[in-house]
């Protein structure tokens, strides 16, 4: 339950509360994952952990405790929402980076950290302590490396591969891309049913902006999980008939009749506690780029 908790914040903070500010009232955030059936405790543990893992900070003002997301928080979160709101593959500039390490025993934490951050970024296990990327990840690259104070064990080329096979069997040799094609095909099943019945409630003005914001909040949640087993690869590198692109472009649809009446239940529980002139005057709840 704890993780789940952590990571539905995570969604909130991502879809909502940065868009005002990155900073709220503990008592609203409770007020919130309530709709999703999280209690007080849980919240406030699940917060703490992430104040000790460093995604967010607290203030108080007053007697109240108020938590903004950190710098790290912040970068996460921008990467991640430019990722899950990008609706087509990128083209590609035919280079692999290729990050080799050899990382002594005694920092085998060290070792297993970047690993799942290399995950998360995109880079595929092509062999032991090697791993490869289409996508260009120097700054990514060069911020771990500093990260982790591991510049002595590395090294990172960018590089053109020169066969003898074709470069899409460094794919299949780096990611289990048949396993992401199913998830995907899961996420379809699911959410287009889903997507049909209420399209037609909200057009009868039959559901609340309560159930708009759990909705939307768990299609967010849903979606985001894709960025830890969906490497992102290059359109060239792709099946031609990838589910990603149709997941991405039902997520898109689906996430455009909920935002609005989402965006107002958030706001009525925001603006009772903390200060809404904070709000990005430039953000309009149905305006992300992948939202055409």
């Amino acid at each position: 339950m704890g993780a789940n908790t952590q990571s539905m914040i995570f969604t909130i903070y991502g879809d909502y509360i940065r868009h005002y500010g990155n900073k709220i009232w503990v008592g609203s955030l409770i007020r919130l994952m309530k709709e999703f059936g999280h209690n007080e405790q849980g919240v406030r543990v699940a917060v703490s952990r992430m104040v000790k893992q460093g995604w967010i900070q607290s203030e108080k003002q007053g007697n109240k405790s108020f938590y903004f997301l950190t710098g790290r928080g912040v970068n996460r979160i921008e990467e991640a929402a430019k990722r899950i709101f990008k609706l087509n593959p990128h083209e590609w500039d035919g280079k692999w980076r290729i990050l080799m390490y050899t990382i002594p025993e005694e920092k085998r934490s060290v070792r297993d950290e970047l690993r799942k951050e290399l995950l998360w970024s995109g880079f595929g296990s092509f062999s032991n302590s090697c791993w490869i990327s289409p996508n260009n990840l120097e700054k990514e690259v060069q911020s771990l490396i500093n990260k982790y104070e591991i510049s002595e064990y590395v090294d990172f080329f960018v590089s053109d591969y020169k066969g003898p096979k074709e470069n899409e069997s460094l794919v299949e040799k780096s990611w289990p891309l048949e396993e992401i094609e199913k998830k995907y095909e899961e996420f379809i099943n699911t959410y287009s049913k889903q997507f049909v019945i209420h399209q037609s409630i909200i057009s009868r003005g039959e559901m609340s902006d309560a159930q708009c914001f759990v909705e939307r909040t768990k299609l967010v949640h849903e979606y985001r999980k894709f960025l830890f087993i969906d490497p992102g690869l290059p359109r060239e590198l792709l099946p031609p008939m990838w589910d990603g692109n149709h997941a991405a472009s039902l997520f898109s649809q689906y996430y455009k009749i909920l935002a609005e009446p989402a965006s107002r239940f958030f706001e009525s529980v925001f603006e009772a506690d903390n200060d809404l002139r904070r709000k990005d005057d430039s953000y309009d709840a149905t305006d992300h780029p992948l939202i055409l």
